[in-house]
């Protein structure tokens, strides 16, 4: 059964089989997180499409997590600073991660493991955390969660 969907401000993606959602604060830089995945995923040899940028539905079939893509913007995703780009895209896919932003130094540093996020409705997701000036952020998302790309 389809739970009712709802919208969150997100990005979606799935590199091979795994849906990765970029959940943070406007300007934390979701969309190029998102769009350095994507190429680096392509360049080894991965499927890797975009599925929303900014605006993600959301909602749960049977046990998954479910992200679609508005009507208006598919394939489309904002590169702030460079302007709207084309990519190849999926209108809606599985997501198994949300990545959330992460913390250089202080306490929170290392988050604890297990951590998960809630999304709405009662939906939540296990959350990976992620600087937002990764140089190669899908290679650190692979070394926190291999399955990644599988």
């Amino acid at each position: 059964m389809t739970a009712s969907r709802f919208n969150i401000h997100a990005t979606a993606i799935v590199i091979g089989k795994t849906g990765l959602l970029f959940m943070g604060p406007s300007g934390w830089g979701k969309s190029m997180l998102a769009f350095t995945c994507i190429t680096e995923a392509q360049r080894i040899g991965l499927s890797a499409k975009l599925v929303a940028d900014d605006q993600v539905f959301i909602s749960r079939h049977e046990n998954e997590v479910i992200a679609e893509c508005p009507d208006s913007t598919g394939g489309m995703i904002e590169l702030r600073g460079t302007g709207i780009v084309s990519m190849p895209h999926q209108g809606r896919a599985p997501v198994q991660y949300a990545i959330i932003p992460g913390t250089a130094s202080g306490p929170d540093r290392l988050p604890p493991d297990g951590e998960r996020i809630e999304l709405g409705n009662g939906i939540e997701l296990p959350a990976i955390r992620l600087l937002s000036n990764a140089a190669m952020p899908l290679a650190v998302l692979m070394a926190r969660a291999p399955e990644i790309g599988r």
